[in-house]
């Protein structure tokens, strides 16, 4: 029964997702044949094909399990992986301030974000779970802060729907922004990681700009995800329940797979991550990527955005705009712009 469960249960929407990754990397080939280069990296394809395919197909009970584990585990397993990427040269270079300022624009985000919610007359929880899902990691701020504040299912299944497709919006036009910006590498990612909503998405919108982009970008945003505990903390503590127990557990505000990532990040500063290995934990890191951002466009609904309402949208659009603006202040004032 485990065996089915973990194991064959999840294969055919696994296989799924690989075949979409296929042809995800096939597409970018012809690309690169075609125009000398790829203008749509595989990340941003995979997303676009399952995108693509969801609006004519919604996958069923036998692919769903296999479809979530690849959004999900495999992702997770993903980000790990990178660690191996990540050096203590590269958090340096990042540099103290722009480690500093990532809790500053996330407390700013979250007070600006909830203030446009509540003025365009938002309810409270709603207008939190649009706040912190924007300003911290989407999806699963959401979930964490959802029990925290006694929010309804219908507001979470809004604030969810908005980021899913929000942040593949943000995926396909923030490196526009960063080319029309003239951005370096380092601050393009850096302004990924500190806007994109997801892990797997902030690597496919830093990708177009290299490997730096993608280091920086996921360092940056996992320093965002975990504000996620001090955020759900303080607001448990604001509702008078910090000795209720209604505050998540340890484990759920620190996703093991963050553990995972900055072990593997002081491995490889310390030199224990041989050389040699590094390329082909790179590869299995990008290739899982792909298989979990084909899974990430097959769960999303692009009618989910008209059942959520005008007032949902325009918060959700103005505290992004809102968010990018007060990244790229603090990039321009830590001179990563």
């Amino acid at each position: 029964m485990i065996l089915h469960r973990h194991i064959i249960r999840p294969l055919p929407g696994i296989a799924l997702c690989a075949a979409i990754t296929a042809s995800a990397f096939l597409a970018e080939r012809a690309e690169r044949h075609l125009f000398g280069r790829a203008w749509l990296e595989a990340l941003v394809l995979a997303i676009l094909l399952g995108v693509g395919l969801r609006a004519f197909w919604t996958p069923g009970e036998r692919w769903r399990h296999g479809v979530e584990t690849s959004a999900k585990l495999l992702l997770e397993i993903a980000v790990v992986l990178l660690g191996a990427s990540v050096s203590a040269a590269t958090v340096l270079a990042a540099g103290p301030a722009l480690l500093a300022g990532i809790a500053a624009i996330v407390a700013g985000a979250i007070a600006a974000s909830f203030t446009i919610g509540r003025t365009l007359g938002l309810p409270r929880r709603m207008a939190l779970l649009v706040a912190c899902g924007n300003s911290i990691c989407g999806n699963s701020a959401i979930a964490a802060v959802a029990p925290v504040i006694d929010a309804d299912g219908d507001d979470v299944a809004a604030a969810i729907a908005f980021t899913a497709v929000l942040g593949v919006i943000v995926v396909l036009g923030l490196p526009l922004l960063g080319f029309a910006l003239g951005m370096t590498g380092l601050g393009y990612g850096a302004l990924a990681g500190l806007t994109v909503y997801a892990v797997p998405q902030v690597i496919a919108a830093a990708a177009p700009m290299g490997a730096r982009a993608v280091q920086i970008g996921t360092l940056v945003k996992l320093v965002r995800v975990l504000m996620l505990g001090p955020v759900c903390i303080a607001l448990s503590l604001a509702k008078g329940r910090g000795r209720t127990g209604a505050t998540p557990p340890l484990h759920k505000l620190v996703p093991w797979f963050i553990v995972g990532f900055l072990a593997l990040v002081a491995a490889r500063s310390a030199g224990v991550v041989p050389h040699a290995a590094l390329a082909p934990i790179a590869a299995a890191a990008t290739m899982l990527t792909v298989i979990s951002m084909a899974a990430l466009g097959l769960s999303t609904d692009l009618k989910a955005v008209a059942q959520a309402g005008g007032r949902v949208t325009l918060a959700v659009c103005l505290s992004l705009v809102v968010l990018i603006a007060l990244s790229l202040a603090l990039l321009r004032l830590v001179g990563l712009h």
